[in-house]
């Protein structure tokens, strides 16, 4: 399956560019939804700039036009979309024929049963998601022991830290894990929390080979 893959949310600053740039997650997430992360269309013009092309950008939408996310994946402003509203199936279908970039699909699973009808999207990623807009409350992971891992890569979200990730890659086995709240102080990125949860990461990945 390789490493797990990293992807650091909520991106709102040139600084927070130039931190990535220097350690390199897999994935920089840029928040269109509503949320306090949210930035503008001319703001992602201005990070793509600087954003290291070994990065890929992912915009996070909430029951957004498709054909508006499929302009941005075209134009190559962004390299995935991250759909957390209540997107169809049949509208991820149409957002699929517009484009061949990759579609994650947020699922806020309370049930075996929610994840099992997750899997049925048209989607190349779910993202197991325990939190909604940054608050990060960490619930019943053992609903992941239902969840098919070789039908659909899936990604970790909400409730996930420096502290808990190495247990939960150990134990899960996600294709990638996202953070944001807990890599931040006072509300914005900092660059510290960030290398300690990427060295987390990495760190668990060493001792599973």
């Amino acid at each position: 399956m390789g490493n797990t893959k990293i992807k650091i949310c909520g991106i709102t600053r040139i600084c927070e560019i130039n931190w990535l740039n220097e350690i390199e997650p897999d994935y920089a997430g840029f928040v269109f939804a509503r949320s306090r992360r949210r930035i503008t269309l001319e703001e992602l013009q201005v990070f793509r700039k600087f954003l290291s092309p070994r990065i890929k950008a992912v915009g996070v939408f909430a029951n957004a036009a498709p054909n508006l996310i499929a302009d941005l994946l075209e134009e190559g402003l962004l390299d995935a979309a991250q759909l957390h509203g209540t997107e169809t199936p049949e509208e991820i279908e149409m957002l699929k024929r517009r484009t061949d970039k990759p579609v994650i699909k947020a699922v806020f699973a309370q049930s075996a049963q929610d994840l099992m009808q997750a899997q049925q999207y048209p989607v190349d990623y779910l993202m197991y998601d325990r939190g909604r807009d940054g608050i990060g409350q960490s619930g019943d992971w053992d609903l992941i022991e239902q969840y098919d891992r070789k039908r659909i890569p899936f990604f970790m979200a909400g409730g996930i830290s420096s502290e808990n990730v190495g247990d939960l890659i150990r134990r899960f086995h996600p294709y990638a894990v996202d953070v944001s709240g807990s890599v931040e102080s006072q509300g914005k990125k900092d660059r510290e929390k960030i290398l300690e949860f990427v060295k987390s990461v990495r760190n668990a990945e060493g001792e599973g080979r």
